[in-house]
């Protein structure tokens, strides 16, 4: 793919991933992670998704309802995901097939998690022996795959928070996460450096989309919208495991 190629397909996923975002409240980073790894090393990929998803999941932290409290509460789960995204870093620098099989196998994980597992519920008792354990988990899988979904959203939707909070509890750990993939980045690689221009610009396309969604969302039907997210997932998830082993 040409380098005009490159940007305008840069630019298109991260509308989707925008508007993905805008309706169901999450999934910019790891739609943004799945469709250019389809294109790109996830590496490259992580590294162009680092500023639309700091950007717009610190808005989403920022703008809701109970920041300091929120921040309080889940501090060892933040502390878990910083100290432990260092750790699995080698695995996208090095732009291998073990990273893309990776990335392939936690986003079928994060798919299959979201269309079957029945609702949890983690006693207030338990989260704070969890709730470091779940950060680093995590963590490690940030910086192997790019992708901060898995196990902090199961988590997140399992410790009673009420709506808004667990939009708001989302954004902070989203945020918390790109900060420490970013920094766990420039470590390890230069690719923040090389493809910077290009994840600032898509800042835009990003906001774009999630303003539209949002518009969205009173239109649709949320569940079935996270069905169909889920699926695409699965699939992408699926296709992504089989071409890095070769069998695409």
């Amino acid at each position: 793919m040409s380098e005009s190629g490159t940007a305008v397909f840069v630019l298109a996923v991260f509308a989707l991933a925008g508007a993905v975002k805008g309706v169901a409240g999450l999934g910019l980073p790891t739609v943004a992670m799945a469709a250019l790894a389809l294109a790109m090393p996830p590496v490259e990929a992580a590294a162009t998704m680092v500023v639309p998803s700091l950007v717009t999941n610190a808005w989403q932290a920022y703008s809701g309802p109970a920041l300091l409290s929120l921040l309080k509460r889940l501090a060892p789960l933040f502390i878990g995901i910083v100290v432990a995204t260092p750790l699995g870093i080698g695995f996208l620098a090095t732009a291998s097939m073990a990273s893309a099989v990776a990335l392939g196998v936690v986003l079928v994980i994060y798919a299959l998690v979201g269309l079957f597992a029945p609702p949890l519920v983690v006693p207030l008792r338990a989260q704070g022996v969890l709730a470091p354990v779940i950060g680093a988990a995590t963590g490690v899988l940030t910086g192997a795959t790019g992708v901060f979904a898995v196990p902090a959203v199961p988590y997140l939707s399992a410790i009673g928070l009420a709506k808004d909070e667990l939009v708001q509890a989302l954004g902070l750990a989203f945020s918390v996460a790109t900060l420490a993939l970013a920094a766990a980045l420039a470590c390890a690689t230069d690719e923040l450096a090389r493809v910077g221009s290009l994840s600032l610009v898509a800042v835009v396309p990003a906001f774009a989309g999630m303003i539209a969604g949002q518009r969205l969302r009173d239109r649709l039907d949320e569940r079935a919208f996270r069905r169909v997210f889920f699926w695409a997932m699965l699939g992408v998830g699926c296709y992504q495991v089989a071409r890095a082993v070769g069998r695409l």
